[in-house]
């Protein structure tokens, strides 16, 4: 049973850095693609970045620059490192487990074929 617990969310002013974390358990964590999606109040939800099982990366064109996904193995950790944060980051940020896709893939259609659990939330204030 794959289980997923993020942490790392919190309130940070415009401009600060937050580092969101995905510890995973009951996963082929090593072979498999990740990401993260946010949603927003009233939005959709986004795709915001993926690594897949090679550690090629994807990353939506609103966080790109910004924001960087990586995993440690060792650990079976998803990291997201969020800098420069804006208030139209503020959302809850889901960690997602993924199976037999490249990150590209992986970015636009995790929302439909992955697994997430409770969420993280993000606040970013002006």
């Amino acid at each position: 049973q794959v289980q997923l617990v993020e942490s790392g969310g919190g309130s940070v002013q415009a401009g600060g850095s937050l580092r969101l974390s995905c510890a995973a358990s009951g996963y082929t964590y090593n072979r498999s693609p990740m990401g993260w999606f946010r949603q927003a109040p009233g939005k959709e939800r986004e795709g915001v970045a993926a690594i897949d099982s090679d550690g090629t990366t994807s990353y939506a064109e609103s966080v790109k620059g910004r924001f960087s996904i990586s995993k440690d193995t060792a650990e079976n950790t998803l990291y997201l490192q969020m800098n420069s944060l804006k208030p139209e980051d503020t959302a809850m940020y889901y960690c997602v487990a993924l199976w037999r896709m490249t990150a590209i893939q992986a970015l636009t259609t995790m929302t439909r074929f992955g697994y997430w659990d409770q969420g993280t939330q993000v606040t970013v204030s002006s």
